[in-house]
Formats: structure tokens, sequence, C-alpha cells
């Protein structure tokens, strides 16, 4: 028995020492995985802190872009606008200067349903005026130029009567 009893205590013994050796084993496997976990809590950390950075910086510069973007189209928008006026006025000028070219005034046409300069037809908003001066032809509000308290004369006559006075 006593022998037993020894044999019985050396094998728990070396039982114990195993079980140590295992818990110390683990141990340190625990202390590596908690390293581990504490190394990859931190770099989660910076990539979370680099992430919100980013996302911030790129809601800065979509805020920008649209700003600039506004700009541009306010600029774009100005420049139809202004486009629009200037050729409002080069029509405008076109149509004033049409026919100044030719030397003397043509004489009026026999159909007084027309303008003697550009051919449009008089009627209810193209009222017809008498030219005052030399060709004393019917001509439309846009062939023709105020002469104060003469009336109207077509353009080529009040051209010619300037350039003689000059």
């Amino acid at each position: 028995l006593p022998q037993r009893l020894a044999s019985l205590a050396a094998a728990a013994r070396e039982e114990t020492w195993q079980s140590r050796q295992q818990l110390q084993a683990q141990r340190q496997e625990v202390a590596r995985l908690q390293e581990e976990l504490s190394r990859a809590r931190q770099d989660g950390e910076r990539w979370a802190s680099a992430l919100q950075r980013a996302q911030r910086e790129a809601l800065e510069r979509e805020a920008m872009r649209g700003a600039e973007q506004a700009r541009q189209q306010e600029l774009i928008r100005d420049m139809k606008e202004r486009l629009l006026e200037l050729l409002r006025e080069k029509d405008a000028l076109w149509q004033k200067t049409e026919g100044i070219d030719t030397p003397m005034p043509s004489p009026a046409p026999r159909d007084s349903g027309l303008c003697s300069r550009c051919h449009k037809d008089f009627r209810l908003l193209s009222r017809r005026y008498n030219c005052s001066r030399l060709c004393q032809g019917k001509v439309c509000h846009t062939c023709s130029t105020d002469v104060g308290k003469q009336g109207r004369c077509c353009l080529i006559c009040y051209q010619q009567r300037h350039s003689q006075a000059t």
C-alpha cells in the first residue's frame, strides 16, 4: 500500500506539474493574444480616426466644389444674358445700318404697303412714315430716324444730310 500510494502521489505530482506547464503555456498565450488585441484596437482607432478625417476632408471638398459649381453656373447665366443682349443690340444696329452703303436713296416703290428700304409690310404694329427729305419714300420705324419737328426721315437721307453738313 505505501508503494501504491507513493506511485499515486508521484503520478499526481507529474499530472500537477503537467497541468502547471499547460496553465503556464495558456497564460503566455493569453498574454500574447491580449497584446495582439491591444495592438488591433490601437490600429482600429487609428484607422477610424483616419477615416473620419478623410470623410471630413471629402465633405469640405464637396462643399467647395458645390460653391465653385454654383459660381460657374452664375457666370454662365450672366454670360448667356449678356450674349442675348449683344445679339439684340447687333440686330438693332444691323437693321439701322442696312442700306446705308447705297449712295442715293432709291425711289419709293409704287406699292405703298411695303417699306421702301427693308420691304416689310405695314401692318397694325408696323407704322408707316413718310421720309421728310430727298426720297419722300414710305419707311418703317426701324428704317427711319426722328429728326425733331421735321418728323422722321429714312436712314440714308439722314446719313447724307449729316455727311454734307460736316
